[in-house]
């Protein structure tokens, strides 16, 4: 509603109806305000620990990767999504397998035994 009625009267309600929800929404917003500057004791101290740790996760995420660079990249062991860049697979030997090397560098062995007429691996 306009604050430019023809009469004297509407005009004052749909302003001061106006000014008010204005306002109550200025001491809401006020009052939400005020909860964030006042920090609870020992706040400081658990946000400089908990940045501590994610810089110590991400150093020890560091120091594995460069130890077993050769490593599957997901989790749990699983293949990395991706594509192949080649397969190699021996026979014969003690430790029969698949390999698989895919395009982000990395590699997946996959342990085979023949069973009956059918070679399984993985």
């Amino acid at each position: 509603m306009s604050c430019t009625a023809a009469t004297r009267r509407p005009r004052h309600a749909a302003c001061g109806s106006l000014i008010v929800g204005a306002l109550s929404g200025s001491a809401l917003l006020f009052s939400l305000s005020g909860c964030n500057a006042v920090r609870q004791p020992g706040m400081d101290d658990l946000i400089q620990r908990q940045e501590r740790l994610e810089l110590q996760v991400q150093q020890l995420e560091q120091r594995l990767n460069r130890r077993n660079p050769g490593a599957t990249g997901a989790p749990g062991g699983n293949a990395p999504a991706g594509v192949i860049r080649s397969l190699t697979y021996r026979s014969g030997t003690a430790d029969d397998r698949l390999r698989i090397y895919w395009a982000d560098g990395s590699v997946s062995d996959l342990p085979c035994t023949k069973e009956q007429a059918t070679l399984a691996c993985g």
